[in-house]
């Protein structure tokens, strides 16, 4: 079924739209939920949220890339469960790994004064993929945003692992240097 049609279902508050959303894309907000959480059961759970929380949100919202906006939901929720579960238990996931990989990169500190360096970077980051070669661009996304392991990014780029990683390396350099020549801290 075309994303319209799922969107127009959904307007008219009809359960179906969360059925057609599930056959349509219940995989793809799987992955998403389990990279982040290296939990069969809390990615299942994150999965029936997305659906609770695009019915709530559509209306009002009007997605234009349905897709992006299941994502973003599921990845919103999945990093919500992933903090709460956090405070008890360490390790295990592709969340862990990759914030790991972007320590070094990446501000931290959540002070109120930092909200605008906030803001800032967020603009930077965003032009920072947006110029990055598209190669390098999907290896960046697949690895930071899908938060996929090396090998699954491999595998669906047609690169060995030792190349992925070798280009998330030159890219977080790219980021780091571009941090640093705009006066962000890291």
């Amino acid at each position: 079924m075309e994303d319209s049609c799922i969107i127009a279902l959904y307007f008219q508050r009809s359960e179906d739209a969360i059925a057609e959303t599930a056959a349509k894309y219940g995989s793809y907000c799987y992955s998403i939920a389990y990279n982040i959480l290296a939990s069969k059961g809390d990615a299942e759970e994150t999965v029936n949220d997305t659906y609770m929380g695009a019915w709530k949100a559509i209306p009002p919202h009007d997605p234009k890339s349905l897709s992006a906006f299941l994502g973003k939901i599921t990845r919103r929720i999945a990093i919500n469960r992933w903090q709460a579960g956090r405070a008890a238990k360490r390790g295990g996931s592709e969340m862990t790994l990759a914030l790991e990989e972007l320590d070094g990169c990446i501000p931290s500190g959540q002070s109120p004064e930092q909200e605008l360096e906030a803001t800032e970077l967020s603009r930077l980051l965003n032009r920072f993929v947006r110029g990055l070669p598209e190669p390098e661009r999907r290896v960046f996304v697949l690895r930071y945003w899908y938060l996929n392991s090396i090998a699954d990014v491999a595998n669906l780029c047609g690169f060995s692992q030792s190349k992925v990683k070798s280009m998330l390396f030159r890219t977080r350099n790219k980021l780091r240097f571009l941090l640093e020549k705009e006066g962000i801290a890291v």
